[in-house]
């Protein structure tokens, strides 16, 4: 047997992990999973949590910071350092061979000692927080290194034992309270099981070839887990050993501390009887601790319906979702990187603005040094930050979303790992609140004239009749005239922000007119054949469920579960022509009829039952003539909405006819 280097004597060790009961001879129960939940009206099956409703600090909230700080922190080299550095041709493993030793002899239970926040102060940090505008807060309570950042008496690895020897969690929800925000503690303990199983294996070649790392030690395999079981490499494990574990732990963290918010990075945690058990936990302990209303948020990747609150990661929603929905996301990377880049304010500033606009908060990692401190720079954006929300805070907190969430000019595909568009003044969001209605421009244009083409008064039209429109930050009174082309704002010669406009508008009627062929996206040309192929990922949609995805290869349009939905394409005709119009259609409920729309002509087809949103079935809707050339708009619509069936649809493709001019 290999030879360790210990501080601690494998005897005392083994007891301590055999009394949790995760030692590698206990890997398998030989019992059946004990779930306590708390009593209350929400048991851990996705029926009882349909009756669950966000609470309403949440939606008001919009914006939380995050400490996604740890251990990991301590070498400066980023996110998941304490698996990398086990991995030979990791970047994380060649600075750990440089800066440290081989993990053989200096493994990450050796990185722990070193972080000794010494420079942390969580009731500073939190009043600039509140200052920078943020309503909640969350801590990282464990990350994949099952390390806990809480006084755990189930794991000796925490906080309060080792490292700074401060109740890290208990510390951050006290100064939270002070300041008045909601507090939360984000868990990422579930991936850990099979996440950290890198740290049992050895160089497979090189002078230390062969020579374990300190993980395969069992004095340590509390912290690093016992070996997985062969086959057992998902994010979540499927031994029920370590659901138990999971499940012990997380509920000494809910019990604990109670937070308002818990957040898990994954989707729901072991599925169905493990995850949702604990969900419906939180809820009713919750709900014991205020009258019978929960009023604690559930956080994971995984859309829910409204059960709990789905979770982006560094990603947005392509447009309004029914449900609260949150961002995770950034300045930087998620722990400390001496390397990297920090977000500008813009960046944040107009991520708030997209994800309320869609029914979403964003939770913003501010991420910190080893020491706790934060860098000058990432002080000065937090500053900028509370400048902002100071004149516009009132278009953000307690708003909800408009009819259509804006006006853009770029293509959001939506989903997670997609949080990276260049947006400038065209870029108009729609937040509401009482009888106001909110216009943000992501920008300043420079000729200081603000066009919101949704706001157009069509002639003889008794909708969006304007009595007031202010500008955020401005005394004066804005010039703006009302038109069949849109609402046109002249702005103030001196920029209030350098990051938006902010439009406060009051009137009757008020309701999004359809864009114009000119603003509804760039034309898509011909092909070489003459033809033109009408994209899912290049269509306007108008309603708040409808939206590009992808099935299979190819992109389709989906979520048309409303009947008012439509799609809008622009497409540029050189010459005229005769065109064969077709596309492709699936569904499971099928029956559904549908209208194509095409230079002041309409063509009817019928999406036959397919059996599966995955199968799809070709569509001819006829021809049409297009005689003038130049710009024109393609809709597609359900033809009656009263009989209307989802569908999901392939592109639209105009084929020159045969025969045709």
């Amino acid at each position: 047997m290999p030879t360790f280097r210990n501080t601690h004597t494998v005897l005392a060790a083994a007891l301590f992990v055999a009394a949790q009961g995760i030692y590698a001879e206990d890997a398998k129960p030989s019992a059946p999973l004990k779930l306590p939940v708390a009593e209350g009206p929400f048991k851990g099956t996705q029926e009882s949590l349909a009756a669950y409703t966000c609470p309403e600090w949440f939606r008001d909230a919009k914006f939380g910071i995050w400490a996604h700080w740890g251990p990991q922190a301590v070498p400066m080299d980023g996110d998941w350092y304490a698996r990398g550095m086990y991995e030979p041709g990791n970047g994380h493993y060649a600075y750990h061979l440089e800066h440290y030793k081989h993990p053989s002899e200096f493994g990450y239970k050796d990185i722990i000692p070193l972080w000794k926040a010494e420079k942390w102060d969580p009731e500073r940090l939190m009043a600039l927080y509140k200052r920078a505008g943020a309503k909640y807060f969350v801590s990282m309570g464990t990350h994949h290194d099952n390390f806990f950042l809480w006084n755990s008496k189930l794991h000796r690895w925490n906080a309060v034992n080792m490292g700074p020897k401060r109740d890290v969690v208990g510390e951050w929800q006290k100064a939270a309270k002070k300041e008045g925000l909601r507090f939360g503690v984000s868990e990422h303990l579930g991936a850990s099981f099979t996440w950290f199983q890198s740290s049992h294996g050895a160089d497979k070649t090189g002078p230390k070839a062969g020579v374990p790392y300190d993980g395969a030690n069992p004095e340590f395999q509390d912290l690093y887990h016992f070996p997985a079981e062969p086959g057992d490499t998902g994010w979540y494990s499927n031994n029920p050993k370590w659901q138990q574990q999971w499940y012990d732990e997380i509920k000494e963290l809910v019990d604990g501390y109670h937070p308002d918010l818990l957040y898990s990075d994954g989707g729901v945690v072991f599925g169905n009887a493990v995850g949702l058990s604990m969900i419906a936990h939180l809820y009713n302990s919750d709900a014991a601790r205020h009258n019978g209303k929960t009023e604690a948020v559930y956080n994971c990747k995984q859309s829910s319906q409204g059960k709990w609150v789905e979770d982006l990661e560094r990603g947005i929603m392509p447009k309004i979702d029914p449900n609260p929905w949150q961002t995770d996301t950034s300045i930087g990377d998620w722990f400390y990187n001496r390397n990297w880049k920090f977000r500008p304010v813009s960046w944040v500033i107009h991520m708030l603005a997209d994800n309320v606009s869609k029914n979403g908060n964003l939770l913003l990692n501010v991420v910190q040094r080893p020491d706790g401190s934060l860098d000058p720079e990432v002080e000065q954006m937090l500053e900028q930050m509370a400048q902002w929300i100071a004149i516009h805070g009132e278009a953000i907190y307690g708003t909800r979303p408009w009819l259509v969430y804006g006006e853009s000019a770029v293509k959001v595909k939506g989903g997670a790992f997609k949080e990276d568009f260049k947006y400038d003044a065209r870029e108009i969001r729609f937040t509401t609140k009482g009888k106001a209605l909110y216009a943000i421009a992501l920008g300043w244009p420079e000729d200081g004239q603000l066009l919101i083409r949704s706001l157009a008064k069509p002639e003889g039209s008794a909708v969006n009749t304007l009595t007031q429109v202010s500008l955020l930050g401005y005394d004066g009174q804005v010039v703006w005239k009302q038109s069949a082309e849109g609402l046109r704002v002249t702005l103030p010669e001196k920029k209030i922000s350098e990051y938006t406009v902010a439009l406060k508008i009051i009137g009757t009627d008020l309701t999004n007119v359809p864009l114009p062929p000119s603003a509804a996206g760039k034309p898509i040309t011909a092909d070489a054949q003459g033809g033109f192929a009408l994209s899912p990922l290049d269509a306007d949609f108008d309603g708040n469920q409808i939206q590009s995805e992808k099935r299979g290869d190819q992109p389709n349009i989906g979520f048309w579960d409303n009947a008012n939905d439509s799609a809008i394409w622009n497409v540029n005709v050189a010459k005229p022509g005769t065109f064969t119009v077709r596309t492709a259609c699936a569904t499971e409920a099928g029956g559904s009829d549908f209208a194509v729309e095409i230079a002041g002509q309409q063509l009817v087809g019928h999406a036959a039952k397919t059996g599966s949103w995955e199968q799809y079935a070709e569509v001819n809707l006829g021809t049409v003539e297009i005689k003038t050339p130049g710009v024109i708009q393609v809709k597609v619509h359900p033809k009656d909405p009263a009989t209307w069936k989802p569908i999901n649809m392939r592109a639209i493709l105009l084929t020159p006819a045969a025969g045709g001019k």
